[in-house]
């Protein structure tokens, strides 16, 4: 079963995720991201989907046309886990070169 968050990891995630933001009332952490067009939404959520596989650790995400809104944590341990930070810092990273400039 995965571990919640150490006190450690949970006062580091304002600089290991500084795009994201703690949801109010859960354990957990969103973050909005805005794509050019509807091709590269669809493109980041696929590449994601398959590093959530390989992590058998699932975003709650939505997504109309060019935006993609995404909340993680981790319902084994109910609350924020490594696997949100690691999953969150993989999103972060991928994104990155498709988000439109100032974005």
């Amino acid at each position: 079963m995965t571990q919640p968050l150490t006190p450690t990891q949970r006062a580091r995630l304002s600089t290991d995720l500084p795009s994201w933001q703690l949801v109010d009332g859960r354990d957990a952490i969103t973050r909005t991201f805005i794509f050019a067009d509807f091709s590269a939404a669809w493109g980041f959520m696929s590449r994601v989907a398959l590093r959530a596989e390989t992590l058998c650790h699932h975003p709650e995400w939505f997504n109309v046309y060019n935006r993609v809104e995404v909340t993680l944590t981790t319902h084994d341990c109910s609350g924020l886990s490594p696997l949100d930070v690691e999953l969150g810092q993989f999103m972060d990273h991928l994104a990155s070169p498709l988000l439109p400039e100032g974005a």
